[in-house]
């Protein structure tokens, strides 16, 4: 199986993590961005990534991928089958994809893929502004609902939520966006153990050795 894409993006690594967690052998290959391959646009018609093969199966999207794999592989479970606990991993993942994914979208690509590996300028004021506007909210719901003292998002265990909500904050990461832990202590405490387990930790390993080799 075959994903192409960059774990630099918060929805490539999220598959990759969650493969990872699954024990499912999946090969990182480029886009061959910025001349899409042939492969990779047969997988995403629309230039998106990932995008995912299987044989001659293909697919894109990470949602889409991620649903896909769990019913291929249902062990462990990473989608939970209670009605309840399956309503709230979805929820968390939409979270992740459509609100900290949109607000790391702008800082990361405004500070790092536009001036260090596009050559052009970046909008640092529309990053700034975001720092300002956007990530507040988000990380003061997020306080609110991640647990104490090392536990999971929903119910007792790792789910699909975990992955898909940590995912984003190596971006921010990189990107050295001020997130306190004096006001966002249950937050960095969470993601920080999440980030270190070795389904995502060799990936942002990986990502920092690379960006600390191009030019600033």
């Amino acid at each position: 199986m075959i994903l192409y894409g960059s774990s630099l993006s918060p929805f490539a690594r999220k598959v990759l993590a969650y493969a990872g967690e699954k024990g499912i052998d999946i090969e990182l290959q480029p886009t061959g961005f910025p001349n899409p391959s042939a492969e990779f646009l047969e997988a995403s018609p629309f230039r998106k990534m990932p995008a995912f093969r299987d044989g001659d199966y293909t697919l894109a999207d990470s949602s889409a991928i991620i649903h896909y794999l769990e019913a291929k592989f249902p062990e462990p479970a990473l989608i939970p089958t209670d009605p309840e606990l399956r309503g709230k991993t979805i929820w968390y993942e939409e979270f992740a994809d459509t609100i900290a994914c949109a607000a790391v979208g702008k800082i990361f690509f405004n500070r790092i893929v536009a001036p260090r590996l596009m050559g052009r300028e970046g909008d640092l004021e529309a990053a700034a502004e975001c720092e300002r506007n956007d990530l507040p909210p988000m990380l003061d719901y997020l306080e609110r609902a991640v647990p104490d003292q090392g536990g999971y998002l929903v119910g007792d265990r790792l789910t699909l939520a975990d992955i898909a909500v940590a995912s984003p904050f190596v971006n921010f990461r990189h990107t050295g966006s001020p997130i306190d832990p004096a006001q966002h202590p249950r937050t960095v405490a969470y993601v920080g153990g999440i980030l270190e387990r070795p389904s995502f930790k060799p990936w942002v390993e990986r990502e920092t050795e690379f960006l600390a080799r191009v030019p600033a």
